[in-house]
């Protein structure tokens, strides 16, 4: 007899799978199967899911692989094809999409896209990922601050945010329980400046300069699958 088991989703929106990969195989040498990785990228895409692929830079990761879709089981079925064919996920992130709750009030049809997102943006190849919390230090605690000055806070920062439209696609999604930051940002840019562009002057935002902390970030090209490993 066949068993099943049930799916694991969020009550509303998608849950994000971020893997960052090197392609050495690792201590182990083997080499990355480029067929296998196509053939489970398409098989998490027939079941569902989203997924971006990414050519990186720099030493942190060679590929970097993000995928969305309601149910966790889905996302580690991809992870396990994406290992059995010779990625060696050096780093990840979990997390899920959501509606800030500064931005509740807002019409249902700006907040669908936060929820469910159609990735990736059209034209927009410059690719970054980053997590950040918000701090919770002596003289600077964002969590003791009363909601109606969080709120102001975050409506100067969306401010800055959109003076990118056009530029700049941003999604950030939930991580709080989930994973080590709080939240997770990803970016897709025109050009690789715009991505830096976005950053430092939201930099200046007080919800940030006062409040933010930020992890690693990951850079590169967003990619089809079928062309990662003929770079």
């Amino acid at each position: 007899m066949t068993s099943t088991v049930d799916p694991v989703v969020p009550s509303t929106g998608l849950t994000v799978l971020h893997l960052f990969c090197h392609t050495n195989g690792g201590a182990n040498g083997v080499q990355v199967d480029g067929e296998a990785v196509v053939t489970a990228t398409k098989a998490a895409q027939a079941d569902g899911a989203q997924v971006v692929t990414a050519a990186m830079l720099g030493h942190k990761c060679d590929v970097a692989v993000m995928a969305l879709h309601p149910d966790m089981r889905v996302l580690r079925r991809l992870q396990s094809a994406l290992q059995v064919a010779g990625l060696v996920v050096t780093d990840s992130y979990v997390s899920i999409t959501e509606v800030s709750e500064y931005a509740k009030g807002m019409p249902a049809e700006m907040l669908q896209p936060r929820l469910y997102p159609t990735l990736p943006p059209e034209g927009k190849q410059a690719f970054c990922f980053y997590p950040m919390s918000k701090r919770r230090e002596l003289g600077a605690n964002w969590f003791s601050l009363p909601y109606e000055e969080r709120s102001m806070l975050m409506q100067e920062h969306g401010k800055s945010g959109r003076t990118f439209a056009g530029r700049i696609v941003q999604l950030i999604t939930g991580s709080t329980g989930l994973d080590d930051f709080e939240w997770g940002v990803t970016l897709f840019g025109n050009h690789v400046d715009d991505l830096k562009d976005v950053v430092y002057t939201m930099r200046f935002d007080r919800a940030s300069a006062i409040f933010a902390e930020f992890g690693t970030f990951y850079v590169g090209m967003v990619t089809p699958v079928e062309q990662l490993f003929t770079h």
